[in-house]
């Protein structure tokens, strides 16, 4: 006879406290299964790379470490699901299964719609439970920042793991080992895991937002002057009612107040654009606003290649790129600039871009990126059309070049004179700096003046009545394709 059990599956909620899923599997009196599944779909998707894995390994590691006193560990499968739960299945009798709703991109939201199908076909009952404030299946935003309130205001949901029990006989089911590159700690990224995340946190709250203002626009200063939260946030590590719950513990006594408030200000809108993914959730894949689908037709293969690369002459650009690449992290005005420059001076469409800086960024959130993306890339419709000048960015946010120098090793000799524009040295120069341009670094792939112009012309002639006539028409709900709760 099957034994009956609960399986609780987790996703991009890789924590052990404020987890309603958990805390049902506790409330009740079968035996319960922690899982967690790699699936081939999205590994092999255009959107995440090792770096997504590594950190979700990692954060598993941190959760086992906090389960083995309690003779629990979250099991870990890599297939298909609906493979790993039929073979599940086979071994026991599964009653309920409780998860989080993944906030994700359309392959795993239809993922879902499949898997209740199946459970329903199986007699399994399968209870979702909301993401931190985000709220499926609303059509606008109306009374929205109440709700959010609301919820991440109310106190967190307290865990106890000492009511969890593991079935009798470990899970049977087929599974390949894990890439070894997953495995190896990489000291160029974050490192996954609750006990990381609250240990970031509460070094921000309580040191480090003395210099968020200054530092926040500062590619190289915002990597320790930002609170570094976003990748913990983005896999679950800790809940944002678990930092906003903090936050506002520090708050009264912080001397840093003003800096503090403009971070919870960040905590609203990183909902904000979930919700708003949520509720449209085709501007993964399709302009967020169609007038702007018959410009940026023509696909530049060599100027998406360099933009990818870092090799687009413009030191800043490249800089950010490069660093990006190895380290996982960007700050927000830089990730805007990259868009800009793909977008607006290399005139290539924002999806030629936008899943290569999703496997870059470790805090790879689809609900931020998607709407994001095209805010930057000004496919919005009547949203201020921002056009990064590179070079501007780089005197203002980098001005003696050490953040370039880091990244772009080929200018490391170069003077800081000449850091952000080093077309403008002379041939002896360029010798005396040992930083040919052209052989040592490219020569500007675009001349940002008539990019600016040609851009700006085109994206303007866009904002017409017909634009505001359809964003009216978009507010009012007219076009919305909502995300609609399936659950029973």
């Amino acid at each position: 006879m099957r034994e009956k059990i609960n399986i609780v599956w987790f996703k991009r909620d890789l924590r052990l406290s404020d987890h309603a899923p958990l805390k049902e599997a506790e409330l009740d009196e079968n035996p319960t299964l922690l899982l967690y599944v790699f699936e081939p779909m999205l590994i092999g998707c255009g959107q995440y790379n090792d770096r997504h894995w590594r950190f979700v390994y990692e954060s598993i590691k941190d959760m086992n470490s906090n389960l083995q006193e309690h003779n629990l560990k979250i099991h870990v499968a890599y297939g298909d699901i609906f493979e790993v739960f039929e073979e599940l299945n086979t071994c026991y009798e599964i009653e309920c299964v409780f998860s989080h709703e993944e906030t994700g991109v359309d392959l795993t939201f239809q993922r879902d719609i499949k898997f209740r199908k199946w459970c329903d076909k199986q007699n399994i009952q399968w209870f979702e439970y909301p993401t931190n404030a985000i709220h499926r299946g609303l059509k606008n935003r109306d009374g929205w920042k109440l709700k959010w309130e609301g919820r991440i205001k109310s106190v967190p949901i307290q865990n106890e793991l000492t009511h969890l029990i593991e079935p009798d006989r470990e899970p049977q089911f087929t599974s390949r080992d894990l890439p070894e590159s997953w495995l190896k700690r990489d000291k160029h990224f974050q490192e996954g895991g609750s006990q990381n995340a609250k240990e970031t946190l509460e070094s921000f709250l309580n040191e480090r937002a003395q210099y968020y203002g200054a530092s926040i626009s500062k590619p190289g200063d915002s990597r320790s002057g930002c609170s570094r939260l976003s990748a913990y946030l983005a896999w679950g590590n800790i809940s944002l009612r678990e930092a906003h719950h903090y936050w506002r513990k520090v708050y009264k006594d912080s001397p840093f107040k003003k800096d503090l408030r403009s971070f919870e200000s960040r905590l609203n809108w990183h909902c904000h654009f979930i919700q708003k993914f949520e509720s449209e959730p085709e501007i993964e894949n399709q302009n967020f606003n169609k007038g702007y689908d018959d410009i940026r037709t023509e696909i530049n293969e060599n100027f998406i290649e360099a933009w990818k690369t870092g090799n687009t002459g413009y030191p800043l650009v490249d800089a950010c790129m490069r660093a990006v690449t190895k380290t996982g992290y960007l700050n927000f005005r830089m990730r805007a600039m990259l868009v800009s420059f793909l977008t607006h001076h290399l005139w290539q469409d924002w999806r030629t871009g936008a899943q290569h800086l999703g496997k870059q960024f470790l805090d790879f959130e689809p609900g931020i990126h998607y709407p994001q993306f095209q805010m930057q890339a000004g496919s919005i419709g009547i949203n201020t059309i921002r056009i990064y000048n590179p070079v501007k960015q780089s005197v203002e946010h980098d001005p003696n070049g050490i953040f370039i120098k880091e990244f772009v090793e080929e200018l490391k000799s170069v003077p800081v004179n000449f850091i952000h524009e080093p077309w403008r040295m002379t041939d002896m120069e360029q010798e005396m700096y040992n930083c040919v341009v052209g052989r040592d670094y490219p020569n500007p792939i675009v001349d940002i003046k008539e990019t600016y112009r040609f851009a700006s012309s085109q994206l303007w002639s866009k904002k017409g009545d017909y634009l505001v006539k359809e964003e009216n028409e978009r507010i009012k709900g007219i076009h919305i394709k909502t995300r609609k709760s399936y659950q029973l």
